[in-house]
């Protein structure tokens, strides 16, 4: 008798250790996201770091100073062995096709955003 009383009892006391140790664990990782958010907000309130994000982010400059942009940075040097036409994704849709028809083609190399560019080895 005092097995069935005792057992159902136990098993609501280990279920709710276990849920105790689970929300302990998620209120010292939120914790940690409050203090983390905490010092970003803080970063936020330096005139010099605003300034910094605004260059860094936005590309903003000062008057007088220059910027510059390097477009295709990874792109490979042009040793005159490549072709220099552009690349085209696919060939135009037939004239004579429906529209429908330009529309399908059209959907399907959307698809394929590689589509035709070369493959670099």
């Amino acid at each position: 008798m005092i097995a069935v009383t005792l057992v159902p009892t136990l098993r609501s006391l280990i279920e709710q250790r276990n849920q105790t140790t689970a929300l302990q664990e998620t209120v010292q990782s939120q914790r940690a996201d409050v203090v983390s958010l905490e010092r970003q907000a803080a970063l936020w309130k330096d005139p010099a770091y605003i300034e910094l994000q605004a260059r860094q982010r936005l590309k903003f400059v000062r008057v007088g100073d220059r910027a510059y942009s390097v477009i295709d940075a990874q792109r490979p040097k042009d040793d005159g062995t490549s072709d220099p036409r552009p690349v085209v994704a696919a060939p135009m849709a037939n004239d004579s096709s429906p529209w429908y028809g330009k529309l399908w083609q059209s959907i399907q190399i959307a698809d394929r955003p590689t589509a035709g560019v070369p493959r670099t080895r």
